[in-house]
C-alpha cells in the first residue's frame, strides 16, 4: 500500500503487520486534531485495501506512540485551550468518527501501550481491539482535573470494559493507574517487561491471524462488536446471521476441503 505523507505518523509495514507510529514524541504524541486527520486519512487506504476485492495486503494493525514515555499522554490541551463549545463538539465529533472507523475495520488493530495512555490516549487505546502494555505503562482518564469529562468515547467504552462502578471511580478521580491494575480490572489484556517483548507479542498475534481466513476474521471481528451489550437473543440472532453468511463464501469451502484433504488451507480471502 502506498500512503501519503504524514505530518504526525510514522507507518511500517512488518510482514503482514502495519505498525502505525503517533510521532509527536516532543508532545508527549497528544491527538492534536491534525493527528486526528492523519488517521483518518491512514484508515481511508487501509479500508480500501483491506476487503476481498483490494487484496488483504495487511491483516493487522500495532497502533503505538513515539519516544517511549507516551502512547498518547491525551488531548492537545494548547490546541483545546482556545476552542469554544460549538469547535470542543467538532473536535469530539471527529475523534469519535476516528475510533468508530478502528472498531469497523475488518482487521484486528492492536494498541501497544508504553508509557502514558492518558485522557484521549486511553480512549484511542480502548477504541483498539485490545491492548499490549509495557510494566512502565499507565492509563486514566484524568479530564476531571481540568474542569472536563471524557470526549472520545471514554465515558462510554471504559465502563464496557472494566463496569460502570470502576469506569465511574476512575473518571470521577482522575486516578492514573498502572499496567498491573489496569489488567486486573480487564483494561489492558496483556503486560510485558519491556517494549520490545510487547512489539514481538503484537507482531506474533497478527502473523497468527494472518493465517487464518481473512474473511472469517472480519466476520468475527464485526458479529462480536455488533453483539456488544445487546441482550442474548438479539446477539444470538446476530451471530446466526454472520455464521449462515460465512457459508457462502470462499473461504469457507477452502477451509472445510483442506479440513477434509487433511492439509492447509490457502484462503482466497473472498
Amino acid at each position: 500500500m502506498n500512503f501519503p505523507a504524514f505530518e504526525t505518523l510514522a507507518v511500517e509495514q512488518q510482514g503482514n503487520a502495519l505498525l502505525v507510529t503517533i510521532n509527536r514524541p516532543k508532545a508527549m504524541n497528544a491527538l492534536a486534531l491534525q493527528v486526528v486527520e492523519d488517521l483518518h486519512a491512514l484508515l481511508d487506504t487501509v479500508t480500501e485495501h483491506a476487503r476481498p476485492d483490494g487484496g488483504w495486503p495487511v491483516r493487522g494493525i500495532i497502533l503505538t506512540g513515539a519516544g517511549g514515555k507516551a502512547f498518547v499522554a491525551g488531548a492537545d490541551i494548547r490546541e483545546m485551550s482556545a476552542m469554544g463549545p460549538d469547535a470542543a463538539a467538532a473536535y469530539s465529533a471527529r475523534t469519535h468518527e476516528l475510533t468508530l472507523r478502528l472498531e469497523s475495520l475488518p482487521i484486528p488493530v492492536i494498541a501497544a501501550v508504553d508509557g502514558f495512555a492518558l485522557g484521549g490516549g486511553c480512549e484511542l487505546a480502548m477504541a483498539c481491539d485490545f491492548i499490549y502494555a509495557t510494566e512502565a505503562a499507565s492509563f486514566g482518564q484524568p479530564e476531571v482535573n481540568l474542569g472536563l469529562v471524557p470526549g472520545f468515547g471514554g465515558s462510554v467504552r471504559l465502563q464496557q470494559l472494566v463496569g460502570p462502578a470502576r469506569a465511574k471511580e476512575l473518571i470521577y478521580t482522575g486516578r492514573r493507574i498502572r499496567t498491573a491494575e489496569a489488567e486486573r480490572i480487564g483494561l489492558v489484556h496483556t503486560v510485558f517487561p519491556t517494549a520490545t517483548e510487547m512489539y514481538d507479542a503484537a507482531r506474533s498475534t497478527i502473523e497468527d491471524v494472518a493465517a487464518k481466513s481473512p474473511v472469517a476474521v472480519a466476520n468475527a471481528k464485526s458479529t462480536i462488536n455488533a453483539a456488544l451489550g445487546l441482550p442474548t437473543a438479539d446477539g444470538l440472532a446476530a451471530e446466526n446471521r454472520s455464521f449462515s453468511q460465512a457459508f457462502g463464501t470462499e473461504d469457507m469451502q477452502e477451509g472445510v476441503r483442506a479440513f477434509l484433504a487433511k492439509e492447509t488451507p490457502s484462503f482466497p480471502g473472498k
